[in-house]
């Protein structure tokens, strides 16, 4: 069975992962006869926000801990990822990817990259395994790899940002992907567009089912 690792960033679109992209891309696996196994670093995350109102909350809370809300528990550390074991990996989107996994929502294309996820995506690149992303997500996966075809839909500053990282942003619509078959790396705007749930099941089925024909 083909065995997929779900990268998350915690849990809320604000400040972790984007609940529906991420409930939604673990549906699509199962539903494609694979299976997956969710990771998430263990540390803080940056800010706490009410998804309310969007004031920040004055607490602190654990990216894994948030993130075990939505894996019901079933959850690894991030350090603990081996590329081995897997045969593809996937981040869902959220501002999580672009604050916890990355600092890309505050410095932009000069942003860091949480050393433990460049250590999963360039092993797993390395290995010759695909990689999907949702949503934000390609941005981060612009900052650690250059040359790579990836979309987010249509926003111009972030596709901007994209280029300026080294990479070549594609504009998509709903439940469209983009493939670049040389790096094996599938991407999908999700919620970077005006959304519904059900566009986000399109494109999170149609991320997944590329990643895993890629895996052949």
């Amino acid at each position: 069975m083909t065995k997929i690792a779900v990268i998350l960033s915690g849990c809320g679109v604000f400040d972790g992962a984007e609940i529906h992209e991420s409930v939604l891309t673990m549906l699509a696996i199962h539903r494609a006869g694979a299976d997956y196994q969710c990771f998430a670093p263990d540390m803080d995350q940056h800010h706490v926000l009410n998804h309310m109102n969007g004031e920040e909350m004055p607490e602190t809370r654990n990216v894994m801990i948030e993130a075990s809300r939505i894996s019901r528990g079933d959850i690894k550390p991030l350090s603990a990822y081996t590329a081995a074991d897997y045969d593809a990996l996937i981040m869902p989107g959220g501002f999580g990817a672009a604050k916890n996994l990355s600092s890309f929502a505050f410095d932009g294309p000069d942003c860091t990259v949480n050393t433990d996820l460049v250590a999963a995506l360039t092993s797993t690149r390395n290995a010759g395994k695909p990689i999907g992303a949702l949503c934000i997500s390609p941005a981060v996966l612009a900052k650690v790899f250059d040359g790579v075809d990836l979309t987010i839909g249509q926003d111009e500053g972030v596709a901007g940002a994209i280029n300026a990282m080294g990479c070549t942003h594609k504009q998509t619509n709903h439940g469209d992907v983009v493939v670049d078959e040389a790096s094996k790396i599938v991407t999908t705007p999700c919620y970077m567009l005006d959304a519904n749930i059900s566009q986000i099941a399109d494109g999170a089925e149609a991320c997944v089912k590329q990643v895993i024909a890629l895996t052949k």
